[in-house]
């Protein structure tokens, strides 16, 4: 195995079987998966069980009991018992294009930190992915007047896609019109070298809440410890499920402000537990 996915989920089966069929058909396949589910759900363990017994690829089921949101606590036992040097994050309500995995490995470089984006479905265009979709590839050729049409519905800045009928945006002038300054982390969508994780201490396990700690917090220590960023979006491509939007703890607002005053990469309460 050359690299490990690590896969953030929360009581979303249905969305998992999706990611799982993508993966499925993925151009790159010497990769391990490792499913990061903040909690402890039946279904989950089922649907995760039933695919190991394919046998298409490894898979490491790594569950918490569910105390609130503790993503990151999660995210740090993944980076433990991941079996590469290199780790690919994606949220367990994305579905990776074909090239997904092939674009974040093949564009990897030392130090380095490489930021995606997604596109931002809307509930009708959501609705319209299933295993059929998927296996047939459609789902990756989306028409691109409903990715332009979901994108300014959702966030006009998640204009990001890649279509394989007509033309393709890669290496093209039109990818880097869109591209831009989009070398920031995104948390459902961003790879890295574990050494620079485990040079930070990974991820700070005192932001118990959404929003911040998974991806901004993360992205201002790595720059503190001298990473370099860089941007793949629209080649590594995800479509985002269409839900309601997510708001942000308060608390880890409060605490971000704190860690940007000390100016310390290195987190205590991390993979490694300091006092």
């Amino acid at each position: 195995m050359k690299t490990s996915l690590v896969i953030s989920v929360y009581d979303k089966s249905d969305e998992l079987k999706l990611i799982f069929t993508a993966l499925s058909v993925q151009s790159f396949t010497d990769f391990e998966i490792i499913i990061a589910e903040d909690g402890m759900n039946e279904n989950m363990n089922k649907l995760i069980n039933d695919w190991k017994s394919k046998k298409l690829f490894p898979v490491k089921h790594l569950t918490q009991q569910d105390k609130g949101f503790r993503k990151n606590k999660i995210l740090n036992e993944s980076i433990r018992r991941a079996a590469t040097d290199y780790l690919i994050f994606f949220d367990g309500d994305c579905i990776p294009h074909p090239d997904f995995v092939k674009e974040h490995f093949e564009n990897r470089r030392s130090n380095s930190v490489l930021c995606g984006r997604r596109v931002n479905l809307t509930k009708s265009a959501s609705e319209k992915i299933n295993a059929n979709s998927i296996l047939n590839k459609e789902y990756s050729r989306l028409k691109l007047y409903r990715i332009i049409y979901s994108s300014l519905n959702r966030d006009k800045n998640d204009f990001n896609f890649n279509i394989e009928e007509g033309f393709i945006i890669r290496n093209s002038l039109l990818r880097k019109l869109f591209t831009n300054e989009d070398e920031h982390i995104l948390g459902c969508n961003f790879s890295v070298h574990k050494a620079l994780l485990e040079k930070i201490n990974g991820f700070d396990e005192n932001y118990e809440g959404p929003g911040l700690g998974e991806d901004s917090a993360i992205e201002y220590r790595l720059r503190l410890a001298g990473a370099e960023f860089r941007s793949v979006r629209n080649l590594a491509v995800q479509y985002h499920l269409y839900h309601p939007k997510t708001k942000e703890d308060e608390k880890n607002m409060k605490y971000f402000t704190e860690v940007k005053q000390s100016k310390n990469y290195f987190c205590k309460n991390g993979l490694v537990k300091y006092e």
